[in-house]
């Protein structure tokens, strides 16, 4: 460490204010974000016990999606998905341990459910939360640098009271880092202003549980995206509209109001086998590859569609159509507001060319989340930072930044990798995968051996593909076949 560096430490540990005693404490690995994937990480590296863990997050507890907790919804992945099971099923973390734990496993038994409702998984998740101690919550990680004298990452913080207002500072100690700050709303670009001026309720659909009220009372709301979102906030919006004036309407870019791939070859895309076949890529072929995918992420559930269309049938029944209005394929090019209760919306249909307005009383954004960027957190660590062709950082196969080999540790990211990884990146059946990964590299240990295959498709040409012996001899020249 040179001088400057001893310099910048210590103004740095002033201000962050580390004087207590446990300031010095050095962890194996620092998780940054306590989504379901880093508390995945943890639960299994509570499996480990010589491994020193700690993870952090701004909230002050755990909640996942809770603008979402639609009353019915369920999760689109098999409740053994949970933090755990696919990685150990015999971790006292299970979903299973959980509903024993709660005296309920003979109920689930005979509910004969595979897929759960997401009330039950945010209640699972934050019992795990809630009983680890190596989750710290109401710390928001502030700053990230790497001290190559200590040749330690050191993670500066803020501790926030429950209001959100700091009451102190501190810096923490790690070898290795892992990132799972998760993903956040996306507003499209001509809904922005709408969205920052509330005289009318346009909201995402993250919060829509907050803004519940407001929309059902509005005249006529408008749902935007046709994923699973979308299609579970329509379908509560019209089960609580009043039969003939449900003045619903529901717009998307996708073509189609799409079910998605639920066949059993087409989910093992969500396996291991997958995203190594994907990662071993070439950058311009995964880039390209990704949008082609939609229909494996953005579409909507088999169940849910019907139940779309058996509550509009049964409103049909009496006669006549409800008064909802389903279109695919439509654009919102750009939007205003209209006096204090309504916005007019400018839409194009890509595959029509048409164009036309609609006025509406309130407006529900679907459209989907984006990984929250981590150049600010990440700003002293950039130079060290290799990134790829597209100015997005160089992921490995087991899940870690490409860094410069000054740096002795590694920086770990989890729902950060879609474009090294594949679809499955942000899918919670591959979490505790993915955390049996990182926790194996970073101990060198195999804390939990993983097997060698995971899917009965072969994604690729390899030798094992067409043995030799059976690929048939070229013809000679010159002689043409009958």
């Amino acid at each position: 460490m040179t001088v400057d560096d001893n310099t910048e430490y210590a103004e740095y540990t002033a201000y962050a204010g580390a004087t207590a005693p446990h300031a010095e404490q050095t962890y194996d690995l620092l998780g940054i974000g306590i989504g379901p994937f880093n508390l995945s990480l943890a639960a299994l590296a509570d499996g480990v016990p010589y491994l020193s863990a700690a993870f952090y997050d701004q909230e002050h507890a755990f909640h996942w999606h809770p603008g979402l907790l639609i009353e019915g919804a369920t999760l689109q992945v098999p409740f053994l998905a949970d933090l755990v099971s696919l990685a150990d099923p015999s971790s006292r973390w299970s979903f299973l341990n959980w509903l024993k734990a709660r005296e309920r496993l003979f109920p689930f038994y005979f509910a004969e459910r595979f897929h759960v409702h997401r009330a039950e998984y945010d209640a699972y998740c934050r019992w795990v939360a809630e009983s680890l101690t190596s989750t710290h919550f109401g710390r928001r990680v502030d700053s990230v640098r790497w001290n190559p004298g200590r040749g330690l990452f050191e993670v500066g913080h803020i501790r926030l009271d429950p209001e959100g207002q700091a009451v102190g500072r501190g810096v923490r100690h790690a070898r290795n880092l892992v990132l799972g700050i998760g993903s956040e709303p996306y507003v499209p670009e001509a809904l922005r202003p709408l969205v920052e001026a509330p005289v009318v309720p346009v909201v995402h659909s993250a919060d829509y549980l907050a803004h519940r009220d407001r929309l059902l009372a509005a005249g006529h709301v408008t749902v935007v995206g046709a994923g699973q979102s979308g299609a579970e906030v329509f379908l509560d919006l019209l089960r609580a509209r009043p039969a003939g004036s449900e003045r619903i309407t529901w717009i998307a870019r996708s073509p189609a109001f799409a079910p998605m791939e639920y066949s059993k070859l087409g989910l093992e895309q969500f396996t291991p086998d997958y995203a190594r076949f994907f990662h071993g890529l070439a950058e311009p072929v995964r880039d390209g590859l990704l949008p082609r995918q939609w229909q494996l992420h953005r579409a909507v559930d088999h169940g849910t569609l019907a139940a779309v269309h058996d509550e509009l049938y049964r409103r049909s029944l009496g006669g006549g159509w409800p008064d909802a209005v389903l279109t695919p394929g439509v654009t919102v090019r750009t939007a205003g507001r209209l006096g204090m209760g309504a916005v007019e919306l400018h839409l194009e249909h890509q595959e029509q060319g048409t164009r036309t307005r609609m006025v509406t009383n309130a407006v529900v954004l679907a459209t989907g989340y984006r990984e929250r960027p981590t150049d600010q957190l990440l700003a002293a660590l950039d130079p060290y930072i290799r990134h790829d062709g597209a100015g997005r950082p160089r992921i490995d196969e087991q899940h870690r930044i490409v860094l410069d080999p000054a740096v002795g540790g590694s920086v770990y990211v989890q729902n950060a990798d879609r474009h090294s990884h594949g679809v499955g990146a942000p899918d919670l059946g591959l979490a505790a995968w993915r955390s049996a990964v990182i926790l194996n590299s970073v101990t060198g240990k195999e804390p939990y051996p993983l097997p060698a295959r995971t899917a009965f498709t072969t994604y690729g040409l390899t030798s094992a593909t067409a043995p030799v012996s059976e690929i048939p001899s070229a013809r000679p020249a010159g002689i043409r076949g009958s």
